[in-house]
């Protein structure tokens, strides 16, 4: 089986050339059938997120994969750029190599965020849209369910993605359950309703908080996402009093000043007859003035605050790399060593299958003719096993090679060269 893919990424691609060369999901299929049509007697997965561009192409014979140039020209032609600027972004690699990239990127250790969950799913779902549209074959299908168990052993072998990194992670499953025991039983109260905000619900949902406010100055955008959390929107003009109410309160706003001074929490500490009031500032530039810290009954924790534990877990998280990568690697001698063996295996079969074809033909041929239906049954069974010795004994020397070769490449290069002289296709 032979392997070849094409690919650009964050770590050396800048975003505005990834823009250029991105597949849409609409793009996916087109992009594909052109493919095939290019090089029907090979196979195709196409990955492409917000992070990378890849595409893996495979054969069982290496004479039928497309060169890395003819890919470098596919991408250009599909997106209608230069050659160049595909040749100056993109990285062919091809069998080991290649196999090594994509069970780093399944196991998340090449991602921007080492140790996201996305990936693995993402290049779960490229490979089963290229299988149920026909561009994916045995060699896909070996490559990809093995990459699939790669990322398993990873995750359940190491701790790479045990901590979270990302702020509103980091404010509930760190600070916020440090401090509480529970959620279920506590008023919150989120404080804007953007990208950040609603990153946090999902959080404090799955923690199982159930009493929660939003509240943002736009009150139909507080509604919208209330709406699709099936929780409660409020009016700006009620944040004081839903401070006065509240145990944990998240703010997320995008306002250029504060929007909660000092002195406006010491008047609403004043009416609160709930214990200590939890604040997890989020927002650039601060929401709540930093000397509210200061205030009594009040815990005050901001993004820089938060931003420490992120990059202390971050820094766990990679040094969890030397453990991935030690499993990537075993996994890839184990595959290449599957690959080998099946390579072996199936032209010792098909160099078998082929003999006894000829031999059939032949003794049909043989004794056919008159003067050989004149021999006894014993003669024609001494017959067929000289012919069967004779190709037994035709065939020992390069079985004998294929099975002793002592590296896989040397297997590889013999398989392939039975395979020529012998025409087994």
């Amino acid at each position: 089986m032979k392997l070849r893919m094409i690919g650009c990424s964050h770590h050396d691609t800048p975003l505005e050339i990834r823009e250029q060369v991105a597949f849409s999901s609409e793009q996916l299929t087109p992009a594909l059938v052109n493919y095939k049509e290019r090089y029907p007697d090979t196979e195709a997965v196409l990955l492409s997120t917000c992070n990378r561009v890849e595409l893996y192409c495979g054969s069982l014979e290496s004479e039928r994969l497309p060169s890395a140039q003819d890919l470098e020209l596919f991408i250009a032609d599909f997106h209608r750029i230069s050659p160049k600027l595909v040749q100056e972004n993109f990285k062919v690699r091809q069998d080991g190599p290649a196999v090594e990239h994509l069970f780093s990127v399944v196991s998340s250790i090449d991602s921007l965020v080492v140790g996201e969950s996305q990936i693995s799913a993402q290049v779960r779902s490229a490979y089963e849209r290229s299988k149920a549209e026909g561009f994916a074959g045995p060699v896909m299908h070996s490559l990809f369910q093995h990459a699939n168990q790669v990322s398993k052993r990873v995750t359940t072998e190491t701790e790479i993605h045990r901590r979270r990194i990302s702020v509103p992670s980091v404010a509930v499953s760190e600070v916020a359950s440090e401090f509480y025991e529970r959620f279920d039983d506590k008023k919150i109260l989120v404080i804007g309703s953007g990208e950040m905000g609603v990153e946090t619900l999902v959080y404090l949902i799955d923690a199982g908080a159930k009493n929660i406010d939003i509240v943002n100055r736009s009150y139909e955008r507080a509604l919208k996402v209330a709406e699709q959390f099936q929780l409660r929107a409020q009016p700006w003009d009620l944040l004081d009093a839903l401070l006065v109410g509240a145990d944990l309160v998240v703010s997320t706003t995008g306002a250029p000043e504060p929007i909660v001074t000092e002195v406006q929490l010491r008047q609403i500490l004043s009416k609160r007859t709930r214990g200590n009031l939890l604040v997890l500032d989020l927002a650039v530039p601060r929401d709540f003035e930093p000397s509210i810290a200061r205030l009594p009954s009040v815990y005050l924790y901001s993004v820089d605050d938060l931003q420490s534990v992120c990059q202390r877990n971050e820094s766990f998280r990679r040094q969890q790399l030397p453990k991935a990568r030690k499993i990537i690697d075993e996994e890839v001698q184990r595959i290449i060593a599957d690959w080998n063996l099946r390579l072996s295996g199936d032209t010792i079969r098909a160099l078998k299958e082929q003999a006894i074809l000829i031999r059939d033909a032949e003794l049909q041929r043989l004794m056919g003719k008159q003067p050989m239906k004149e021999l006894s049954q014993e003669a024609h069974q001494e017959i067929q096993q000289a012919v069967d010795r004779v190709i037994n004994k035709l065939l020992h020397g390069p079985l004998q090679s294929l099975r002793e070769a002592p590296h896989e490449d040397h297997r590889e290069s013999l398989a392939s060269s039975i395979r020529r002289l012998f025409k087994l296709g």
